[in-house]
Parts: C-alpha cells; sequence; structure tokens
C-alpha cells in the first residue's frame, strides 16, 4: 500500500449541491465554541472579552472552521458564568459593548463566519428587573407571574412546594423574606439559588424572549444556541418526584427528571422558527437538549428547531462497539427528522476529551475532574486526536470547543478559593472550572498571551506553554496543524454533506473501527497494539491507497494503537 505524506486536493463526494437545502450553511457546517471569558483578554484585566475575540478571528479563519457560537456575553453577575443573565439585550461591561458586539459581528461576516449566539430561556439572574420587580410587587401580583413563585407546604407554609433538587445541588426552591419581614413564598430555581426560572405559563414570558430574538438577529446573528433546551415548561401542579427506597429522587436511567422535557416546550420552538424564516441568510438554532434519544425528532422539523446536540456520541466509550452505537443511533434519528445529526466531543460543561480518554474507557467520572484523578496525558491526546478525526469523517455539523485544536487537558489543580462554578460552591465538587482555563496563544508572553499582564481569571498550568498556538504554528504532527489538515479536507471532500452514506467496515481486526464515505476510508484503531495497515483496511483499502490525513505517525505502513487514519481507495 503506498501512503504518501500528504495527497493532492482529493475530489469531493459524489453529487453536487443544488437544492436550497443543499446549500443550508447549518447542515453541514464547523462551529467554533468561544468562551468568552477564557478566549482572548484585549485590555489587561485578566478576562476575555468581545474585543478580544474579534482580534483572533483570523485564527479561526484559518483553522478552517465555518461558524462560531459565543458563550452568554450579556450583563450578568457572572454568578453561572454569565449564564445568570441580568440583560438579554445588553454586553456586560466586562467583556465590552453592544458596539463591540456589532464589530466582532460584522468583522466575523467580513472573514466568512457566521455567528451563534446563546440564549438562555429557562432562567435569568436574580439581578434581572423583572425579578426585582417581582420581589417588591408581592404574592398574585402580575410582575410575580413572570417567574415560578408558590406557597409552601407545612402548616406555616415552612416546606418546599415540592421535592424537586437543583441540578446544582441542594434544593431547587428558596424562601423569601417579604417586605414586611414575614417568611413569604418560595421561588424555583432548577440551577443556582440566583438564577429563578421564569414562568411560561405567561404569554409576557414569550413576547419577552420574541423581542431578544429579534433583537440579536437585527444585528446580525446567524442563529442560536438554546441553553436548558428542554427545561422552560414545568408539569401541571408541579407534582413531587418520584423517590427510591431512601427517600432519594429516583431518575431511572436515559430518562430525565420531571420538571425537563415536557411537551409545552415544543410549543415554544414553533413560535420562534417562523422568526427565524423571516429572516434572510438560513437563520438556525440549535438546542442544548439532554433528553432521551427517541425524544429528540419531537424537537427538530421544518417548524420547530433546526438541530440538538448529539451528546450520546461525547459520552461514548472508548472502542468500537460504543463508538460505532453513538455514530448509528444519531444517523437513525437524523433521517426520521430529515435534519442533520451534529457531533461534539468537549464544550464549556464537560471535561476535556484530552482528558477522559486518557483514563480507562470504565472509569466512571463525577462533577469534574479531582486531583487525585491522574489520566494518562499522552494516550488522552492519542485518543482524542483519533477521536476528532472520527468526527470530522461524518455527516452533519461539527462542533469544536475552544483550545481542543490545541490538545488542551483538563485542569485539576485550581485553588478552590478561586472556583466559580456554582457546584462547586454548593457542593464542594470539582465542577466544570477546570475546562475553561484561559487559552495560551504565545508560549513566551505574560499570561501565555491569553492577556497582556500575568494574570488570568483562573491559573493556567505551566505545561500549557508547551501547546501554546505560537508554538504549534506550521509544525507537522501538531494538533493545531492536524485540526488544520482535517478541517481543509473536510470542507474539499465535501464529508460534512450526506451525499455519502455511511458504512461501516466489516471483517476487520479486532478492535479497529472502520467506516466508508464515498471514497474515503476511515480507520481508528481502538485496541493497545499496532496492526498492519493494509489489514486494517481490509479489502476496502487496495494498493495505492492515499493516506489523506492520520492522528499520528504510522511507522512502517501499521496502524499504531489509538490512531486513526483517512484514506482515499481510488
Amino acid at each position: 500500500m503506498t501512503l504518501p505524506a500528504r495527497a493532492a486536493a482529493p475530489a469531493p463526494l459524489p453529487g453536487s449541491p443544488g437544492s436550497d437545502r443543499d446549500r443550508q450553511w447549518w447542515r453541514d457546517a464547523v462551529v467554533y465554541q468561544v468562551y468568552p471569558r477564557s478566549f482572548s483578554d484585549s485590555d489587561g484585566d485578566g478576562m476575555g472579552d468581545l474585543p478580544g475575540i474579534t482580534a483572533r478571528l483570523p485564527y479561526l479563519r484559518d483553522l478552517g472552521v465555518d461558524a462560531i457560537w459565543l458563550s452568554p456575553f450579556y450583563t450578568s453577575p457572572q454568578n453561572d458564568g454569565g449564564y445568570d443573565v441580568a440583560d438579554y439585550t445588553d454586553v456586560d461591561p466586562r467583556f465590552g459593548s453592544l458596539t463591540d458586539a456589532d464589530e466582532m459581528i460584522a468583522a466575523a461576516h467580513a472573514l466568512g463566519l457566521k455567528v451563534i449566539v446563546d440564549i438562555v430561556p429557562n432562567h435569568s439572574s436574580s439581578e434581572h428587573v423583572l425579578f426585582q420587580q417581582a420581589l417588591a410587587a408581592g404574592p398574585g401580583s402580575p410582575e410575580r407571574d413572570m417567574y415560578v413563585f408558590a406557597e409552601g407546604r407545612g402548616e406555616h407554609g415552612e416546606l418546599p412546594p415540592n421535592n424537586w433538587t437543583s441540578i446544582f445541588h441542594g434544593p431547587a426552591w428558596t424562601r423569601l423574606t417579604e417586605a414586611d419581614g414575614t417568611p413569604g413564598q418560595w421561588y424555583l430555581h432548577i440551577f443556582d439559588t440566583s438564577q429563578p426560572d421564569w414562568n411560561w405559563k405567561n404569554p409576557r414570558v414569550h413576547e419577552l424572549f420574541q423581542d431578544v430574538l429579534r433583537f440579536w438577529l437585527d444585528r446580525g446573528a446567524d442563529g442560536f444556541r438554546v441553553d436548558v433546551a428542554h427545561g422552560m415548561v414545568k408539569p401541571e401542579g408541579l407534582p413531587d418526584a418520584a423517590v427510591n427506597a431512601e427517600g432519594l429522587i429516583d431518575i431511572p436511567e436515559g430518562e430525565v427528571p420531571v420538571y425537563f422535557d415536557n411537551d409545552g416546550v415544543l410549543d415554544i420552538y414553533r413560535e420562534w422558527r417562523p422568526i427565524l424564516d423571516s429572516y434572510e441568510g438560513d437563520r438556525m438554532m440549535v438546542l442544548e437538549a439532554w433528553i432521551p434519544e427517541h425524544r429528540l425528532p419531537l424537537y427538530i422539523g421544518d417548524e420547530k428547531a433546526h438541530q440538538s446536540f448529539n451528546f450520546g456520541f461525547l459520552q461514548a466509550r472508548w472502542g468500537v462497539e460504543t463508538m460505532r452505537a453513538a455514530i448509528e443511533k444519531p444517523l437513525a434519528l437524523a433521517d426520521a427528522v430529515d435534519s442533520p445529526t451534529t457531533w461534539v466531543l468537549s464544550n464549556h460543561d464537560v471535561i476535556r476529551h484530552a482528558t477522559r480518554y486518557g483514563f480507562a474507557p470504565d472509569h466512571r467520572f463525577g462533577e469534574g475532574l479531582s486531583r487525585e484523578e491522574i489520566p494518562d496525558a499522552e494516550l488522552g491526546l492519542r485518543r482524542a486526536r483519533a477521536a476528532t478525526l472520527l468526527m470530522l469523517s461524518l455527516p452533519g455539523a461539527a462542533y469544536l470547543y475552544q483550545g481542543e485544536e490545541l490538545g488542551l487537558p483538563e485542569v485539576a489543580d485550581i485553588p478552590d478559593e478561586l472556583r466559580e462554578d456554582p457546584s462547586h460552591k454548593r457542593a464542594g465538587v470539582p465542577g466544570r472550572d477546570g475546562c475553561r482555563v484561559p487559552l495560551p496563544w504565545e508560549r513566551d508572553a505574560p499570561a501565555f498571551g491569553f492577556s497582556s499582564t500575568a494574570a488570568s481569571w483562573l491559573p493556567q498550568p505551566a505545561d500549557f506553554a508547551e501547546l501554546a498556538a505560537d508554538v504549534q504554528e506550521g509544525v507537522e504532527g501538531s494538533t493545531l496543524e492536524m485540526y488544520r489538515a482535517a478541517l481543509r479536507l473536510r470542507s474539499e471532500l465535501g464529508l460534512g454533506r450526506d451525499d455519502a452514506a455511511v458504512t461501516f467496515l466489516e471483517d476487520l481486526p479486532e478492535g479497529v473501527l472502520g467506516v466508508s464515505r464515498g471514497d474515503v476510508r476511515v480507520l481508528v484503531n481502538t485496541s493497545d497494539v499496532e496492526v498492519p495497515l493494509a489489514e486494517a483496511g481490509g479489502s476496502t483499502a487496495p494498493a495505492g491507497a492515499e493516506l489523506l490525513v492520520a492522528s499520528g505517525p504510522l511507522p512502517a505502513d501499521t496502524l499504531p494503537a489509538d490512531t486513526a487514519v483517512w484514506l482515499r481507495t481510488r
């Protein structure tokens, strides 16, 4: 088998786009998630901002992505990293101004990049003016009806209205002290106490968010990522959740708490879709919906949302059977709703995949990475690179998380007093700060180029120096250059489109996962031994196959353990 170092520009997969549906950018886009606090700091205060993002947009263009998705940059006390929004139509001064947002969107569009912004419709910040008005207005008022307030149980209302617990631990209800100093009603917060839930039974809440959508669409946003997209509508009567024999809330595997995934949520997307469709440019929305797979088709379609994140692929353990199942199931669901699936390996809420893959496949993670959990960093990065090549070969949209193109690991060694995740503050778990550490841009600069000062809002570990973007730039075999090569080939080959079916290759050596995409063969060796490359490809990889890209070195025509390749067979 002939394996040149890099093939010439390959021909695209069979089929050529022609219909409006083929031209919808979001169907096969590669979207790069920017966590604004940690991307790039322009003013030296140790926290990232919008001008910092604007200055780095050429880097993202050169990386080869099609769009950026920004986590919230709205006015917020930052009790939950900006997902506690105090004003949905303004920019937090930490990040800049509305003018900065306009300039960022315009600069992205000038570079050919689409812009997706976060919308947080399940809850607001307790500092939102409407919640403050609700507190002042008192029980039974129109102001209180904007949020979920309820009377307590017990003789004097001293018990919560039901037994629901918060995603961030502890009860999901907090009792107010009324203006006259007496104990009063309880308000619902599925997340932090500073994040009261909106009452989506109130038409005014619907009108509020329709206006928010139009505000950002008018400013040029190309789409929305919907936070907690399965959460807004609560079950009638606010019933107790079922409990197990120990009296703890019982959520069967594969199911969700009683306050999630209620059918009324679907009506919200039916309201929103015509608003997006009324704007030019194929505006879209992608849902963060942690729901049972069989429910997903209810959320997606021509009159509902465009996409939902496929978290099954992110959660798949390293191995042929688990990874194959994590591909087959979402592709079947995508066919059912005539919408492309999405693929994602990391985001701001999960342990980075360069670290997750550094543990045994059966390792059970808690909430964040503890200091006692020591991964095999080299193994984790090898597997992460291989999994990325598999992901980028699949049809549909791919979502990347900032820094994964540098091979950044999860950071466990963060002083507790610097951690900001609400789960850490409420329950003492490590939380999600470890995947939110600011990026390293330059090895020899203060804060590794993230900021002009020597301090960043979360400390960067010393080993970030060798992973900095300037260290990897132009270096053959670096993680950054592998991503660039794979993204270039994905675009040139049209791998994101569904012109060629995904066919799984059979009769391969144990531990080798093989996928056919037209003339492209993708092989992933998940075993711990190398296999001859010709044998790994079987009859589907004849002599003369061209090596398009590999996740690691291929000594002596072998496919090493924890390595992936793309081959072209004609």
